[in-house]
């Protein structure tokens, strides 16, 4: 059998904490969460593919539930795979599920919804442990018309006020955006057919505002109204978000018990 007839595609469900990274894509003379997993592979099963992802995630943002996809011609079982490249990768990199998928299967396109958290730590000391998981907002915020502004969001609008993303399509379909809390923290939880690059930070950075005072609900209303009006924010830092999972028709990676 040749080897193209022996190719096997494996979708791996990915947790990382990305204090350390350039980001997830691979980029010149800098750390990246794809470099890390494409040299575990190799180290494994002795070739390094070209591994695809479902998000992009910038520079000191994390994931709990990532997915990359690459193809191999290994016979390693799949749960091989968990064990083994975990053998390989750094300790801020985990393998938390891995299954076989159809050759065709492209972890960004195939994708219906991403769902990201943003954790925000609302009191007025710092918190040295929560330094590279939340954003420390130091005046109380009111929840209240947070979650009124954010539920605005909810269906599809023109994003162009949340991005700077420029000669691209900026509209895009939110299923749901909540604020909850479990003081001292403050959560914003926002599931999209896809976002655009800084969206759920500076959807964040705006809902701080309304929390805040300094931004009533009908202003933020206009940021989707008059998308070309003004530019939402502040960016809210990177070490907040968190890339919670991705969804796919008909399939969970998850389920274990198909492996």
């Amino acid at each position: 059998m040749s080897e193209a007839a022996s190719q096997r595609r494996i979708a791996l469900v990915l947790e990382y904490d990305g204090t350390d990274f350039s980001g997830s894509q691979a980029q010149p003379d800098a750390p990246s969460i794809q470099h890390a997993l494409e040299a575990a592979i190799e180290q494994l099963t002795g070739k390094r593919p070209r591994v695809a992802l479902a998000g992009r995630t910038d520079a000191g943002v994390h994931a709990r539930g990532q997915v990359g996809a690459f193809d191999t011609s290994s016979s390693l079982q799949t749960p091989v795979f968990v064990s083994g490249l975990n053998a390989h990768l750094p300790d801020q990199i985990a393998v938390r599920s891995a299954r076989e998928v159809n050759a065709d299967f492209d972890p960004r396109r195939h994708a219906v919804s991403r769902t990201y958290r943003y954790t925000i730590h609302n009191e007025a000391a710092r918190s040295p442990l929560a330094r590279i998981r939340a954003w420390h907002v130091r005046e109380p915020l009111d929840t209240a018309p947070m979650q009124q502004a954010a539920s605005l969001l909810v269906g599809e609008h023109d994003f162009a006020s949340f991005t700077r993303d420029e000669g691209i399509l900026t509209v895009r379909c939110v299923r749901r955006c909540r604020v909850s809390t479990e003081p001292p923290n403050v959560f914003v939880e926002m599931e999209a057919n896809g976002f655009l690059r800084n969206q759920v930070r500076r959807t964040v950075g705006a809902l701080v505002q309304v929390g805040g005072g300094k931004l009533n609900v009908d202003g933020f209303q206009r940021l989707l109204d008059v998308p070309e009006l003004a530019s939402a924010g502040p960016v809210a830092p990177p070490q907040g978000l968190c890339l919670e999972g991705v969804v796919y028709p008909g399939l969970d990676l998850m389920d274990t018990d198909a492996l």
